[in-house]
């Protein structure tokens, strides 16, 4: 999982009064826990907004005045109009316990069904597991090089080591539908083996065509015994 840095202040007060009085300001309210006590802080609004508007999972490095801790956004709180983001809460992460996040899907490889004219159909765009932040990587990477079309790739199918997925096993995560004008690669391949074969006889019956209607030669004894 990647890592990126990010330095806080402790916060004097706690209230709905100071949480205010912090976004007025640029700040962005923030609770770190998981390690028994809770440390309240703040962060610049613009550095939060980097990674929590990143298509990336991150491990955030936090700097509290001074006191170092790791951790990833657990939870987050936006304003119901604006959009901005109003509070931000960060599990501490700790080596010997699992954690619960969800990670982004990824897809590589160039799929058969789609290159058949399938449409390909991204139904999970992350994926909630359970894993030692050690053990977790940085996006869930899904090879479509081998689906065709009708074919989908389930949870159940998905084997990461040391990682657990809590969505249904059975949930299509990826797939390619049949779409208008799209052949299925067998039938496009036997297609193809058809033409061929219709081409040959084509191909064959107009070299007999020819052979047949075309005079052979006479030899010069052939041709003076005819016009004797």
């Amino acid at each position: 999982m990647k890592t990126v840095q990010l330095s806080g202040s402790l916060r004097a007060n706690v209230g709905k009064k100071d949480a205010s009085s912090l976004r007025s300001a640029g700040l962005v309210p923030c609770v770190l826990y998981g390690q028994g006590q809770q440390t309240h802080f703040s962060v610049k609004q613009v550095a939060i907004e980097k990674i929590v508007y990143s298509p990336d999972v991150y491990q955030v490095e936090l700097n509290i005045d001074g006191k170092t801790a790791v951790g990833i956004i657990q939870e987050l709180q936006q304003h119901p109009t604006k959009d901005t983001i109003q509070h931000v809460d960060f599990l501490e992460l700790n080596e010997t316990k699992s954690i619960r996040i969800k990670l982004p899907v990824g897809l590589v490889g160039s799929s058969p069904g789609v290159m058949a004219g399938g449409k390909l159909m991204l139904v999970f765009r992350s994926l909630q597991c359970v894993g030692l932040s050690k053990d977790l990587p940085e996006a869930i990477i899904l090879d479509i090089s081998t689906l065709n079309i009708g074919g989908a790739i389930r949870v159940n199918t998905i084997n990461i080591p040391g990682i657990t997925f809590l969505d249904p096993a059975n949930a299509v995560v990826v797939s390619v539908k049949m779409a208008r004008g799209a052949v299925k690669g067998e039938e496009a391949e036997g297609e193809g083996e058809e033409e061929v074969a219709v081409a040959a006889e084509v191909s064959e019956a107009a070299e007999n065509t020819e052979n047949s209607t075309t005079s052979p030669e006479l030899s010069e004894e052939e041709a003076t015994s005819e016009e004797a």
